[in-house]
């Protein structure tokens, strides 16, 4: 194992460094991360992500507007509900459902996460 595999960087398919961009945006992890767990905190969910608290929550209120989920209080937290039937904005995706998307990376386990074999 490289240092950098073990130091957690990221690398590219070919064991080099990856530059600063990913396949997925962060409004794409959030909503991965609210399917997977629909009553986390936007404190688990930005560390998570890595990304801010503030920038979290402004994700998820902007999907709220957008209307590919709502919330709900449960106590002094919020659940979330998603909208599987929603679609994807781009024009060039906008037949695909949101819930078809996040099929493909809801409910991996843990051990994919860090790309151990299962």
């Amino acid at each position: 194992m490289s240092s950098r595999e073990h130091s957690g960087e990221p690398t590219a398919p070919g064991g080099g460094r990856r530059g600063g961009w990913t396949f997925l945006t962060n409004h794409a992890r959030v909503l991965i991360g609210i399917a997977e767990e629909p009553g986390i905190r936007i404190r688990d969910l930005a560390a998570r992500i890595g990304i801010t608290e503030r920038a979290t929550q402004r994700i998820v209120a902007e999907l709220e507007a957008a209307g590919y989920l709502s919330h709900e209080k449960d106590g002094r937290r919020n659940r979330y509900h998603l909208r599987p039937e929603a679609r994807l904005r781009h024009p060039l995706e906008q037949d695909i459902e949101i819930g078809r998307f996040l099929d493909l990376f809801v409910g991996r386990t843990s051990a994919s996460r860090r790309g151990d074999p299962t």
